[in-house]
């Protein structure tokens, strides 16, 4: 799974997170069985995004396949390198 999070200080203050998950990943039973799976896991995980943070989780094929623990251990590595570039990037213009 990829990640990208910005942040958008206009924007409502608690994070917000969106899901893409493509006919790639498999049939509507295996897309709407991941994305609630990433809805679940995303749920409990909000707190470590910024206040202003806005969240793209985009399952990729494999994700069809993966249990909800594997999905949740991908999400939080990909939160911590998202949040990483969020923050290499914040540094960058100040």
């Amino acid at each position: 799974m990829v990640v990208h999070l910005s942040e958008d200080p206009e924007g409502a203050a608690q994070p917000q997170v969106g899901f893409v998950v493509s006919k790639a990943v498999g049939n509507a039973v295996h897309r709407n069985l991941v994305k609630r799976r990433l809805r679940a896991a995303t749920a409990s995980r909000l707190s470590v995004l910024p206040a202003h943070g806005r969240a793209v989780v985009r399952a990729l094929p494999g994700a069809a396949l993966a249990s909800f623990e594997e999905l949740s251990a991908d999400l939080d590595s990909g939160l911590v390198r998202a949040t990483r570039r969020l923050d290499e990037r914040a540094g960058e213009r100040r």
